[in-house]
């Protein structure tokens, strides 16, 4: 597997691995997602779009430089307070890993980020993580992220992103961090596949977080506590479809998370707006979901263990071996898998 190293959200080369409930390892082209559908399956995908969360700036107190990477909020609705994710010196183009570390803060200290400005009202236990508020009504905030950040990228990826470099074409409110990139799947002929195929199609908003931080302690934490929005028109495409016996596809780990998160007080999912708290993995129990469509997520990453509720291990190292010899390309302008949630 290798990187893929351009903003290109829908090549027509796109390859597809899909693991079927068994077990069985097929490929295929990404744009004949539409044949797995049956009459009857929905299709959810998450349509947040990305918020320019990469802020350069000054730490004011020692004026050394350094980037801030907004990463966690309490709900869909919060403008000023982030968990945010901060570095020294530097941009993208070093890999994160070896990002310096940020000037040594303190809970009240300062920081100037363009035309915004921020205070650090809390250390996360971590010289990286921090509880950050930003200054400044909610029009003076979106006005500043909107002239000075930036989306976040990683050096794998050597040129600057713009903006709608990370919106899928069902994005639509700006609340992620970063792109909910399995939508990158999607364009509307393929919605429109989906539906000639007797398929249904249906968004929620969940507030995908950051993939990587750096530092192998912090990214254990991965992911933090995401907001998720779930419409009453999903809402009820999902109890009909479970009710009828038909299959949900998830497009993305986040709608997996937050389909399950809503299920998990008394197995419904209900128009709601909630708090998605939970880690999937190998242990968990899917309720909701029957299959995800998903980038090609390297083993160790949050992205993966998610990928452990829906396949066996053994399963999943086969296919990895198969995602190798076909050289798929990683991470989120790369190739897809399509797992189905293995027979019981």
């Amino acid at each position: 597997m290798i990187p893929a190293s351009q903003p290109t959200q829908r090549p027509l080369d796109a390859k597809l691995l899909v693991v079927d409930k068994y077990g069985s390892i097929t490929h295929m082209r990404r744009a004949s997602f539409a044949g797995f559908l049956r009459p009857g399956d929905l299709v959810v995908a998450n349509d947040a779009a990305a918020l320019p969360a990469s802020l350069k700036g000054v730490h004011s107190p020692t004026g050394c430089p350094v980037e801030v990477r907004l990463a966690g909020r309490r709900s869909l609705d919060e403008v000023g307070d982030f968990a945010a994710v901060v570095f020294g010196a530097g941009d993208f183009h070093t890999r994160t890993e070896d990002r310096p570390a940020p000037p040594r803060f303190k809970p009240g200290d300062r920081l100037t980020l363009g035309p915004l400005s921020a205070t650090i009202k809390r250390l996360l236990d971590h010289p990286r993580f921090v509880d950050l508020h930003l200054d400044g009504p909610a029009d003076t905030i979106w006005a500043g992220l909107a002239r000075h950040g930036r989306p976040i990228q990683y050096a794998y990826l050597p040129v600057p992103l713009d903006l709608w470099d990370a919106w899928s074409p069902v994005a639509w409110r700006p609340v992620a961090f970063e792109a909910p990139s399995a939508g990158f799947t999607l364009d509307w002929r393929m919605v429109e596949g989906i539906r000639s195929q007797g398929a249904a199609f249906a968004t929620l908003t969940h507030t995908a977080g950051i993939s990587s931080t750096g530092d192998t302690e912090l990214d254990l934490r991965l992911p933090l506590d995401e907001p998720y929005r779930i419409p009453r028109s999903t809402a009820c495409a999902v109890e009909t479809a479970r009710a009828n016996g038909s299959r949900i596809i998830a497009i993305g780990t986040t709608v997996v998370r937050a389909l399950e998160h809503a299920a998990s007080q008394d197995g419904r999912v209900n128009a709601s707006d909630g708090l998605a708290t939970q880690r999937i993995g190998p242990g968990s129990q899917l309720r909701i979901v029957d299959a995800i469509l998903t980038g090609v997520h390297e083993p160790g990453t949050s992205h993966h263990q998610l990928l452990q509720a829906f396949a066996a291990d053994a399963t999943l190292r086969r296919a990895g071996k198969e995602l190798d010899a076909m050289s798929y390309r990683t991470h989120e302008f790369g190739d897809s898998v399509l797992i189905e949630r293995r027979a019981q």
